[in-house]
């Protein structure tokens, strides 16, 4: 593996920290003081992004995206991670790898709209009873002649108050399982305003202020056969063919924003003066920086080392979930260790470090928790000796 960057690269990790750096970090105070992201800043910000090819770059270059391979990818998400949450999603949005497995008219309609700016998408499967275990989702789709009927609540939909559409994850039947019965589910794509489906406001969260969640009811909507994503009864097949390296963006966010909080602690422990000296002197900050500085280069081996694998198509679930669990827990730890380093003012909005250590705390929570990913690596382990 070649770790040094090409001249492409380089030129994205440039553009995106300078676009990150003079467009979405004179925002985030406002965003933070009012847990309200402003619909003509989206739409200002939007078209910047799109001015400057960071919009949709997830997406391939046939559909109109950047065609980044995996690791370039992961190096744009680290360089967005560092500014708040709710400004590089929502305005430099990456829509759902998931829309590339639906059909041409599906494309047509909610696919490229996403690519250009037109339209937003979210995606609902957690259910105020099934968070880790989807299996456990309670809200149906039940079948009746060519069309299906949803019924049901899902919640923690983040961004659904601002997404055109939302694509749905339903349980759609049962079938035998070594374990018993076990639900079939079936994505759908339903747009806002069809009858019967109402998205309502969700719940005050201490994470990425701005980005806001969602709670979806579903009450006899009724949705024609085309709104089908995938096969029926393959949603999960659906999810785990598109959605696999959503844990590795996460990993990447984080190590952005683990990145930021460790130089600011370094500034300040170069600059701050105690008892004659830079506190950096002191043996009881350096060893700090240092351990940050390691534990931060290990998480980002690990996440880079993944996405490269992901591109030789030979990662395993092991990879990223080990790459999750260690981007999301280093970023907790630096997150803490700088404001430990800068004292009481590390917890004064002066700083971004409060924000930084408050929105550390859900990514060891979405996208499959940190008690999930160890069960993925165990599993792996105890599999490969026949356990």
């Amino acid at each position: 593996m070649d770790f040094g960057l090409s001249e492409e690269q380089r030129l994205i990790v440039d553009t995106t920290r300078a676009f990150v750096e003079n467009e979405l970090y004179p925002h985030e105070a406002e965003v933070e003081r009012t847990g309200h992201l402003r619909r003509d800043l989206i739409e200002a910000l939007k078209a910047k992004a799109i001015e400057a090819g960071l919009y949709a770059a997830n997406m391939p270059a046939d559909v109109g995206g950047a065609g980044l391979d995996t690791v370039t990818w992961l190096l744009y998400e680290k360089e967005l991670g560092r500014a708040n949450y709710a400004l590089h999603w929502t305005c430099v949005a990456r829509p759902s790898n998931i829309l590339l497995a639906g059909t041409p008219e599906q494309r047509e309609k909610y696919l490229f709209p996403c690519i250009r700016g037109e339209k937003s998408d979210c995606l609902a499967m957690t259910e105020p009873g099934a968070g880790s275990d989807l299996r456990g989702m309670k809200a149906t789709a039940v079948q009746d002649d060519d069309d299906w009927v949803l019924n049901g609540t899902k919640h923690f939909i983040s961004h659904a108050d601002i997404a055109d559409f939302a694509i749905v994850f339903m349980a759609s039947g049962e079938e035998d399982s070594s374990r018993g019965k076990r639900k079939k589910i079936t994505a759908f794509f339903v747009d806002k305003g069809t009858k019967g489906f109402t998205v309502r406001d969700g719940y005050r969260n201490v994470s990425h202020r701005g980005y806001t969640n969602s709670v979806l009811e579903f009450d006899d909507c009724r949705l024609p056969k085309e709104q089908v994503l995938g096969e029926v009864h393959k949603g999960f097949e659906v999810a785990n063919s598109w959605l696999g390296a959503t844990r590795l963006q996460v990993g990447a966010t984080c190590l952005g924003r683990a990145e930021r909080a460790l130089q600011h602690a370094i500034e300040y422990a170069a600059q701050r003066e105690q008892f004659g000296q830079q506190i950096g002197k002191f043996q009881g900050v350096s060893f700090k920086l240092a351990d940050m500085a390691t534990e931060l280069k290990a998480a980002d081996l690990m996440v880079f080392e993944a996405g490269w694998k992901y591109d030789q198509g030979t990662v395993t679930d092991q990879d990223m979930a080990m790459a999750k669990l260690k981007a999301t827990e280093v970023l907790a730890f630096v997150a803490d260790e700088a404001i430990q380093i800068h004292g009481g003012m590390g917890l004064m909005d002066d700083l971004p470090l409060e924000r930084i250590w408050r929105d550390a705390r859900v990514e060891r929570i979405w996208e499959g928790t940190s008690e999930i990913q160890r069960h993925i690596i165990s599993r792996a382990l105890l599999r490969a000796v026949g356990g």
